[in-house]
């Protein structure tokens, strides 16, 4: 201030926090970026931030997480696997050429990641637009609803990758990935794709509901345990008599088990219907996505 002139009347020197306000300059270091560079950040990477967002509040249930996704593959050899299995070897012999935990593991681990991926896509969908509003603050930002709805499906597949390599690892620990460690691991991303594949389309239904009814009790009993139960898990599909089988053909399991079978021991299977399985797949998970995307947008634009 000059000597005796008023206050009010001395200059106001622009600062660093005014000469930024309001332009896409780059910040400086230890200072947050213009809302320019921010809103331009979030619009090109916004999947990946709201993946970051749900993994965030994953990490409150990561004992659990871990607890499940390793004891539940344990249980699983032991019980239908090494239990079960003899029971099956001392009855019918081999399935399909090979013992029956080899024949069984890679089918456990498809439909243990379909479960989980049910889990995540239907009530935690309901909690973002009714009852947390989860989806709200980050509609309200530069992030457009689609991205919302994607880096939910990202987060829960990466959440999946770790589940199935876990089950992989136990496989190979109970000597059942004959195929060797190499090619077996595809059974990884076998998995995952399976349960996009049915997770997709579920959060695409998930969030067209307004109010949950009967609605999410009504899959898990009448689609999800059918495809776990009829769909090639535990004996070939072609055992079943052949007005159940069709339960089989729409079924993602079945599709993903037997690619799963193929990576696992090198079941026969041609490439003819080699590659309706992963095109089976990749369908449902496109389409998934392209209406999961359609809907977040109707919804939370409205």
């Amino acid at each position: 201030m000059t000597e005796g002139q008023p206050a009010e009347e001395q200059p106001v020197t622009a600062g660093p926090a005014l000469a930024d306000a309001g332009t896409d300059l780059p910040a400086s270091p230890g200072r947050a970026p213009a809302h320019g560079v921010m809103a331009r950040r979030s619009r090109a990477r916004g999947v990946w931030y709201y993946a970051e967002t749900v993994l965030r509040g994953m990490r409150a249930y990561f004992w659990p997480i871990l607890i499940y996704s390793v004891g539940q593959p344990l249980v699983y050899m032991v019980a239908l696997g090494i239990g079960l299995g003899t029971l099956v070897q001392q009855g019918a012999g081999a399935v399909d050429g090979v013992d029956y935990l080899t024949f069984v593991a890679p089918a456990l681990l498809v439909s243990t990641v379909v479960m989980s991926v049910t889990a995540e896509m239907t009530y935690p969908v309901m909690a973002g637009f009714k009852w947390q509003r989860l989806y709200h603050a980050p509609a309200a930002s530069p992030l457009e609803p689609g991205q919302v709805a994607m880096g939910h499906l990202v987060a829960v597949v990466i959440r999946l990758v770790l589940q199935s390599l876990v089950f992989w690892l136990v496989m190979l620990a109970f000597g059942a990935a004959p195929s060797g460690w190499a090619q077996s691991s595809l059974v990884v991303p076998v998995g995952v794709l399976t349960a996009a594949a049915f997770g997709a389309p579920l959060q695409a239904y998930a969030a067209t509901l307004r109010d949950e009814g009967l609605q999410f009790a009504f899959i898990q009993r009448f689609v999800v345990m059918p495809m776990f139960l009829f769909a090639g898990t535990f004996f070939p599909l072609s055992v079943l008599p052949g007005y159940l089988q069709w339960i089989g053909w729409i079924s993602p399991v079945w599709h993903g088990t037997e690619l799963a079978r193929l990576a696992s021991y090198g079941a026969p299977l041609s490439p003819v219907m080699l590659a309706v399985h992963l095109g089976f797949l990749l369908a449902l998970t496109v389409g998934g996505v392209l209406a999961a995307v359609r809907v977040y947008t109707r919804r939370l634009h409205t």
